[in-house]
C-alpha cells in the first residue's frame, strides 16, 4: 500500500479488534493504518494476547509516523514506576507519539482476579504523580487514593509533558477528564444525544478547571463495520460486540442512553445469552441471528454501516457533534480501506 502524504489526523483505528488469531498481526496493521494515513492507533487491553505494554513496543518498532495510544490499561494493575518507564520508553522509542490511556475497568473481572476497583479519586491521583515524574521530580512519601509509596523517581534531567488519555463512561469520569487530562475515549453504542452530552461534559470540565476547552481531544469509539465484510462478520462486529457489552454493564449502558433497562433484564436471562461467554468471541452465527432478536433495532444504530460512502457520512455526523476524532471501531485497516478512501475523497 502506498503511504499517504495527508495524515488524517480526526481518523484513527484500535489495532487487533476482537480476539485475534495471532498478536503478531498487529504488526501488518500497524502499518497499514500508517499508509492509509490514520491519526492514531489505538491498544486496547486483554490479558490473553493483548497486554498493552508488548503490543505498544511492537506498534512503535515498526512505524515512524502514527501515534500510539493504550485505550486503555489500568492503573493498578502494575506498580507506578513499571507503568512511568512503560510510558517513558514508549515516548523514546516513537518520538514523543505515545499516549498513554487509563480506564477504570471491568468490576466482574477485578472482582474475580483480586484485583482492587478503580475510583476517580484514584485516577486523578495516579494522573498527577505521572505528570510529576515526567517533571523530573521526585516525590516523597506519597499517601493518597492511588497508593502509598516510599520514594517514586523517573529521571532528574526529565522535563516532558506526557499525553494522557481517558476512556470515559459516567459524567465523573467525564469530568476528571476535562480537568486533568488530553484526551477523552467515548464508549460505542453511545447515542447521538449521549455523544453530544458527553462532550460537553468534557469541555465544560475543563474550562471550569481553567483550561482551553479545545486541549481536550473527545474521540467517539464508533462501530464502523461497512458492507464489504462478510456478512457473519458483520454480526460477530455488530450484534456480538452489542451483545458482549450487555453481559458485562448493560444496565450502566441502558441508563446512560436512556433506554429501557426491562429490555436488559430480559437479554440477560435468555438462555443462550447465559450460554456463550463474550458473544463477539464465542458465538456461532446461528446464535448470534437469535440474539439480534433481542435486541432493538436502535440500540444498533449508533454505527457506521452500508457503503463507504453511508460509513463517511455517519462518521462525519460523529465530528458534527462535536466530537474531535472518530475512532473506526471493530475493523481492522484492511476493512477499513474503501471507507478512508471514501472519506479522503470528500476532503479534497
Amino acid at each position: 500500500m502506498a503511504a499517504s502524504t495527508d495524515v488524517l489526523t480526526e481518523l484513527g483505528c484500535y489495532a487487533l479488534p476482537g480476539q485475534p488469531d495471532s498478536a503478531r498481526d498487529l504488526i501488518a496493521e500497524v502499518r497499514e493504518g500508517e499508509a492509509m494515513g490514520l491519526g492514531t492507533v489505538f491498544i486496547s487491553e486483554r490479558y490473553n494476547k493483548k497486554e498493552a505494554a508488548t503490543l505498544c513496543g511492537a506498534a512503535g518498532a515498526v512505524s515512524e509516523r502514527i501515534r500510539i495510544s493504550t485505550a486503555a490499561t489500568n492503573h493498578n494493575t502494575r506498580h507506578p514506576m513499571v507503568t512511568a518507564g512503560f510510558a517513558r520508553t514508549m515516548q523514546s522509542l516513537t518520538g514523543g507519539r505515545f499516549t498513554l490511556g487509563l480506564g477504570r475497568g471491568i468490576t466482574a473481572m477485578q472482582d474475580a482476579y483480586g484485583i482492587d476497583r478503580i475510583t476517580t479519586a484514584q485516577m486523578e491521583d495516579f494522573a498527577g504523580l505521572m505528570r510529576r515524574l515526567f517533571r523530573g521530580e521526585v516525590v516523597f512519601g506519597h499517601d493518597g487514593p492511588a497508593g502509598s509509596w516510599p520514594v517514586l523517581h523517573l529521571d532528574a534531567t526529565l522535563d516532558e509533558h506526557l499525553p494522557l488519555g481517558m476512556v470515559a463512561f459516567g459524567p465523573r469520569t467525564l469530568e476528571l477528564a476535562g480537568r486533568c487530562f488530553d484526551e477523552v475515549v467515548l464508549h460505542t453504542f453511545f447515542t447521538d444525544e449521549t455523544t453530544a452530552r458527553c462532550v460537553r461534559t468534557v469541555k465544560e470540565a475543563a474550562e471550569r478547571a481553567g483550561r482551553d476547552p479545545d486541549s481536550v481531544a473527545v474521540w467517539s469509539c464508533y462501530a464502523t463495520i461497512g458492507d464489504h465484510i462478510d456478512a457473519d462478520e458483520r454480526l460477530m462486529k455488530l450484534v456480538g460486540r452489542l451483545g458482549t457489552y450487555l453481559q458485562g454493564y448493560g444496565h450502566l449502558l441502558a441508563r446512560t442512553n436512556g433506554w429501557d433497562t426491562a429490555i436488559v433484564d430480559r437479554f440477560l436471562a435468555d438462555e443462550v445469552v447465559q450460554s456463550v461467554r463474550g458473544l463477539d468471541v464465542s458465538a456461532t452465527t446461528e446464535q448470534l441471528e437469535h440474539v439480534a432478536t433481542l435486541i432493538p433495532a436502535e440500540w444498533l444504530a449508533p454505527a457506521a454501516t452500508g457503503s463507504p460512502a453511508d460509513c463517511v457520512a455517519a462518521i462525519r455526523g460523529q465530528l458534527a457533534l462535536g466530537c474531535d476524532g472518530v475512532i473506526m471501531h471493530g475493523a481492522t485497516p484492511a476493512e477499513l480501506a474503501p471507507i478512508v478512501a471514501e472519506y479522503r475523497a470528500g476532503r479534497a
